[in-house]
């Protein structure tokens, strides 16, 4: 069998009140029609196209990773007319699957299921609700057989008492899409064709049409405003701490935990409330995540901590490391095993040696430092002179003392030792003492100043 899968993304999906194309606004960091792109790719297509219409341009620049047929709709005359668009392009003798693009949870195992019925006929995916309003009923004879399917807005009082929805994911050959569509018409209350007209069509012909069951409401859920947005998100994350619990990550709370990409855990996996995970995110065995953490395209080590309020992009931790609270590592940050990193410090581009510690209030940036060095509280490297960045080396076992200043470009060879409140501006040498500071003087008799009395 060839499965051909036809993701119909041409609504313009106004209710969102955005400028944005709705298929493109974000869940867990992607965009509705990618989520829909990846579910359909898992069914191993032969091909696979996008009906686009509303900002067709933006969201296949969006896409343009993938290899996807795209189709337009220049005029937007229902979903029966929108798989017309594509099946020019389709095989005579494939299966397709019709999806949504605003439809981003339905299950794989589901869809599969839906395919599977397709193989002589046309396939519907329907649910039952308790609160069925909006969506078109599925119409059955006395022995359960299905029949067609009514629009809300076309059913009679009668038919909208049935709970039995249309949720508008269909499967069919190819050969009876090209029989029934064209003989669809628009005699209804929207002026449109509908795709599932196709279903009383082959029933006259003497087809029983298949179905299959979706599990949830959620799984079936478009989304035509930022309510129903909302809902989505929340059932996805929740679907993301789920399956991450059943691994063995421990999860303080997972009504507050953001996915908005991939996040891979070892074993004995802590992540505390209110944590974000962007990009691609790997924590290694016995990895702790703090409250109000953010980290995104970060790769942590065995054993390490980041403690809350922390933000960490772009950077690689090795094993037994510490980080923050309230520390912030940007692009290009390398921490060794075991090193520190504290509360209010700032690091970019930086290579942290084994053991070193960059405990308080400091900035360290372009920069390559050695093992078991101690970096003083309110210590800077100065790697920018205005126009181009320079580069601070830092040796073994150097001290820098608090509230010193490192101007790059500058080498401070191993075990060397600068003085608290120094300004270093050239190359201090092994075993070395850097001192730049002005002398005290200490002057006696001095009278503070008194406090001035207003003549008002």
């Amino acid at each position: 069998m060839n499965l051909e899968v036809v993701i119909l993304a041409a609504g313009q999906g106004t209710r969102m009140k955005s400028r944005l194309p709705k298929v493109l606004h974000a869940v867990g960091g992607k965009p509705l029609l990618e989520h829909v792109i990846n579910t359909a790719q898992a069914l191993l297509p032969k091909a696979l196209h996008v009906v686009a219409g509303h900002g067709s341009e933006q969201v296949q620049e969006a896409l343009s990773g993938y290899d996807i047929n795209w189709v337009l709709q220049s005029e937007r005359l229902g979903t029966g007319h929108a798989v017309m668009q594509a099946l020019p392009s389709v095989a005579d003798d494939s299966v397709v699957l019709v999806l949504y693009g605003d439809v981003p949870l339905t299950r794989l195992t589901t869809l599969e299921n839906l395919v599977e019925q397709a193989q002589n006929g046309p396939a519907l995916l329907t649910a039952t609700l308790q609160n069925p309003t909006g969506y078109g009923r599925i119409l059955r004879d006395a022995d359960g057989a299905m029949t067609g399917v009514v629009e809300e807005k076309d059913a009679t009082d009668e038919q909208r008492l049935l709970q039995e929805i249309n949720t508008g994911l269909l499967a069919a050959p190819a050969r009876d899409f090209r029989d029934y569509l064209p003989r669809v018409d628009n005699k209804n209350q929207q002026g449109e064709y509908y795709l599932p007209d196709i279903i009383h069509l082959a029933v006259e012909d003497g087809k029983r049409v298949a179905s299959c069951t979706a599990l949830s409401e959620l799984e079936i859920l478009g989304v035509n405003d930022r309510v129903q947005l909302n809902q989505v998100e929340r059932e996805y994350q929740r679907r993301q701490a789920e399956a991450l619990m059943r691994q063995g990550v421990s999860i303080a709370d997972a009504m507050r935990l953001d996915i908005r990409g991939s996040l891979t855990c070892g074993e004995e996996v802590f992540i505390d409330i209110n944590a974000v995970f962007e990009g691609d995110v790997k924590l290694g065995n016995g990895v702790s995540v703090g409250a109000n953490c953010v980290l995104c395209d970060v790769t942590v080590a065995d054993g390490t901590v980041i403690h809350p309020m922390s933000h960490l992009q772009e950077a690689t931790l090795g094993k037994d490391c510490s980080v923050g609270p309230f520390a912030r590592l940007r692009p290009g940050t390398v921490l060794a095993d075991g090193a520190r990193i504290g509360n209010f410090v700032e690091t970019k581009k930086a290579n942290i040696g084994s053991g070193s510690k960059v405990n308080h209030l400091s900035y360290i940036g372009d920069c390559d430092m050695g093992a078991a060095v101690n970096v003083g509280a309110g210590t800077i490297t100065c790697n920018y002179d205005g126009v181009n960045k320079h580069k601070t080396d830092i040796g073994d076992g150097v001290f820098v003392g608090s509230n010193s200043t490192l101007v790059a470009p500058l080498c401070i060879e191993e075990q060397g030792f600068v003085a608290a409140g120094s300004t270093v501006t050239t190359k201090v040498g092994k075993d070395e003492l850097a001192v730049s500071r002005s002398r005290q003087r200490n002057i006696k008799g001095w009278n503070r100043p008194d406090k001035r009395v207003s003549k008002d």
